[in-house]
């Protein structure tokens, strides 16, 4: 029996040192401008109703139990209920070092085909969801809003959201006219506070917005919403007929489909941050107008 609790503690220390080594190359990857920044997380269902609301959520639980994992906090921001089940819409934010670097892997269309639960004759059901992550930007970055371009909209919180809302009548939406980008909060019970975090997130996206076309890329990341469907997936999660989840990118793949729904993603970022280095690297033997996103 010693001889076994030896071994079984070697093989613990063995997998805390592997675990820390990755977590060390994971870092010198990280090497992006806003990669250590907080990241602002955005989750909208696609076409399918019930559906793609439903998997909203269930990806919203995803990154909520990968954060709590991951030792991040966490802040819903805006919370939108489905009118049956599901989410309309969320936005929340994950505080910690290199959330955004980290959270970056998970941008774009994610696809989930199941047996639906909301389907009387238990038919086999494909439903889309779009992951948009932002670095919130630190207050000494200087991003020109006028006043003039801006709506400003208060209303009260539908209150649905449960634990993730208070019910307020101090909910702040904020329209940034020129662009058309809408943002809003209504988590926080005085209307102050709402409307400095609703700013807060609209810098954040108004920069991100700026840093794509100054680098010229290819894709804004805006135009993914006009696609959450077929052929535009980063990553698909299938629960029948067979068990498992598949990155498109790097074609990393689990059958343990269970553990990647309750937040285990860490090998799903790792594999992206390799694929994006090598990504990088490519196109910098290309050319110098190449940008560190495009892998994206």
């Amino acid at each position: 029996m010693e001889g076994e609790d030896v071994l079984s503690e070697l093989d613990a220390e063995t997998d805390r040192l592997a675990q820390e080594i990755k977590q060390t190359e994971i870092r010198t990857l990280l090497s992006g401008e806003h990669d250590d920044s907080n990241a602002i997380v955005s989750i909208h269902p696609g076409a399918g109703g019930t559906e793609s609301q439903d998997w909203a959520e269930m990806l919203l639980r995803m990154y909520l139990r990968w954060s709590e994992r991951s030792g991040y906090g966490t802040e819903i921001l805006d919370y939108q209920q489905g009118e049956e089940a599901g989410i309309k819409s969320v936005t929340f934010l994950v505080k910690g070092d290199y959330a955004y670097g980290n959270l970056g892997a998970e941008i774009g269309v994610h696809r989930l085909v199941r047996i639906s639960p909301f389907d009387a004759a238990a038919r086999r059901h494909t439903s889309f969801a779009s992951v948009f992550v932002y670095p919130e930007i630190d207050d000494k970055i200087e991003v020109q809003i006028d006043e003039k371009d801006l709506r400003i909209d208060t209303y009260r919180s539908s209150g649905a959201g449960g634990q993730h809302v208070n019910v307020t009548d101090s909910a702040v939406r904020i329209t940034h006219i020129p662009t058309g980008i809408v943002v809003s909060c209504q988590n926080e019970r005085s209307q102050i506070r709402n409307r400095d975090m609703a700013r807060k997130v609209l810098r954040a996206r108004l920069y991100d917005l700026e840093l794509e076309k100054k680098r010229k890329q290819l894709q804004a990341v805006e135009d993914t919403k006009l696609d959450i469907a077929w052929g535009s997936q980063i990553r698909s999660y299938v629960l029948h007929p067979y068990r498992m989840v598949k990155d498109h990118r790097t074609k990393y793949e689990t059958s343990n489909t269970d553990r990647v729904l309750d937040g285990e993603l860490d090998d799903f970022i790792y594999q992206y941050l390799v694929f994006r280095e090598k990504s990088r690297k490519r196109d910098n033997v290309v050319g110098p107008e190449s940008n560190s996103r495009a892998a994206k």
